[in-house]
C-alpha cells in the first residue's frame, strides 16, 4: 500500500489570516494547544505518524508541545513564528531571523516548512533560499490549483525538486523537495483536494477517490488538517463576514470524523519518515 503524507497546521484561534484581520483588542491566550492530546490520540488510535507544522509562539509559551510532538514519534515542521504571509515579511532576513529562532527553540529538530496560507509563489519564492541556507529539506506549500486565496493550477502535482527559480516544475539543481497537496478534478475543473475547508466541504468520497487516483500514479497523497479543525472545542466564535465566517466555520464539526475516516482507510506518514524511506528520491516526470 502506498503511503501518504500528513501535515497537521498547529495553530491557534488568533492565527488564521481570515480571523487576524477582525482582532483588534482581545487577549490572544492560547486555547488550541489544550486540545494537543485529542489529536495525538487521533493519530495514536489510527496507528499514524504526522508531520506537525507548527506556529513558532505557540512554543514559546507551551514549550512542553514540542516534547509531546517528538516523544509520540511525530515529526515538527515550521510553520512561521506568528503564521505571518510570506509575503508580509519586511524582507528575507527578518524570515532567516524566524528560521533560526525556531531553530534554537527546537534544537534543530525542523527540517520542513509549510508557508502560511500557502503563500509560497513567484513574488515570495526567496523563502526557499533562506530554507536551503538554514537546513531545510523539503517544503509543503505549493497547492496545485486555484482558490480565492492561493494556488498554482500550472504546478506540477507529484513530488518535485523546488528552487526560488522554478516554484511549479522540477529544477534538477533544486536542493528542496517540495510535496505539492493533493488536488483532484470536480465537475470538469481542478480543485484542491488536499485537507481543511476542502475536507471540510467536499463530500468524503471525492477525497477518497482523489487519494486512490494518486495511489495508482504512486505519487504520496499529501493531506494536511488544521489543529484548530481537530478541537473545534477551544476554537472560539469570531464575528466575521458572511464569506470569510463560511470559509472558517463550516462543518467545523465533522472535520475530526472525516479526518478519522480517512486515516483508517488510507495510510499517512510524516514527511520525514516519508523521505527515510526514499533515500534516492528520484522525480515522477
Amino acid at each position: 500500500m502506498n503511503k501518504n503524507l500528513l501535515g497537521i497546521d498547529f495553530e491557534d484561534w488568533f492565527h488564521p489570516e481570515l480571523i487576524k484581520k477582525y482582532l483588534k483588542d482581545e487577549k490572544l491566550e492560547p486555547k488550541v494547544v489544550n486540545g494537543i492530546e485529542k489529536i495525538l490520540e487521533l493519530l495514536r488510535k489510527n496507528n499514524t505518524n504526522a508531520t506537525f507544522f507548527v506556529v513558532g509562539d505557540l512554543l514559546e509559551s507551551k514549550p512542553e508541545i514540542l516534547d509531546k510532538i517528538l516523544e509520540n514519534g511525530h515529526e515538527i515542521g515550521f510553520h512561521t513564528m506568528h503564521h505571518t504571509r510570506l509575503n508580509d515579511f519586511n524582507s528575507k532576513e527578518q524570515f532567516s531571523d524566524e528560521l533560526k529562532q525556531f531553530s534554537k527553540l527546537t534544537g534543530n529538530k525542523a527540517k520542513g516548512f509549510r508557508a502560511p496560507t500557502f503563500s509560497l509563489d513567484f513574488s515570495t519564492s526567496w523563502a526557499i533560499d533562506s530554507l536551503i541556507e538554514n537546513n531545510y529539506t523539503y517544503d509543503s506549500s505549493i497547492v496545485p490549483a486555484k482558490s480565492s486565496m492561493y494556488g498554482h493550477p500550472n504546478a506540477q502535482e507529484s513530488p518535485y525538486r523546488i528552487s526560488s527559480k522554478s516554484i511549479e516544475n522540477s529544477d534538477e539543481n533544486g536542493k528542496l523537495i517540495e510535496y505539492p497537496l493533493l488536488v483532484t478534478r470536480f465537475l470538469g475543473k481542478k480543485i484542491p483536494a488536499g485537507g481543511g475547508f476542502y475536507l471540510r466541504t467536499l463530500p468524503l468520497k471525492i477525497i477518497k477517490n482523489a487519494i486512490r487516483d494518486y495511489e495508482k500514479k504512486e505519487i504520496p497523497a499529501t493531506f494536511y488538517i488544521h489543529s484548530w479543525e481537530l478541537t473545534p472545542e477551544f476554537m472560539p466564535k469570531i464575528k466575521l463576514s458572511k464569506k470569510d465566517n463560511f470559509i472558517t466555520y463550516h462543518n467545523i464539526e465533522k472535520a475530526y470524523e472525516k479526518m478519522d475516516e480517512l486515516l483508517r482507510k488510507f495510510e499517512f506518514t510524516s514527511f520525514s519518515s516519508y523521505l527515510s524511506g526514499k533515500k534516492d528520491f528520484s522525480i515522477h516526470n
